[in-house]
């Protein structure tokens, strides 16, 4: 499985080639489909990790338990 990093790492990469402008049209689109696909990856990593991450919360005992992490607490 490719990792977050790789994929962000070849989306930069994409991003600096297009943004030279020294391209065919041919090989510009597939240099745009391909840095979907890396978007696409990457939003979706970041969605299955953000579903896995907990925080330690301390409960009324004073001693910590697990809780999904939610951003609007």
């Amino acid at each position: 499985m490719k990792s977050y990093e790789k994929a962000l790492g070849e989306l930069k990469e994409i991003v600096s080639e297009l943004e030279s402008g020294d391209l065919t049209l041919d090989r510009a689109l597939k240099l745009f489909q391909k840095g979907v696909d890396r978007i696409n990856f990457c939003h979706q990593r970041l969605q299955d990790i953000s579903k896995k991450v907990e925080v330690l919360v301390e409960n009324a005992e004073g001693g910590l338990e697990r809780e999904e992490f939610t951003p609007d607490k």
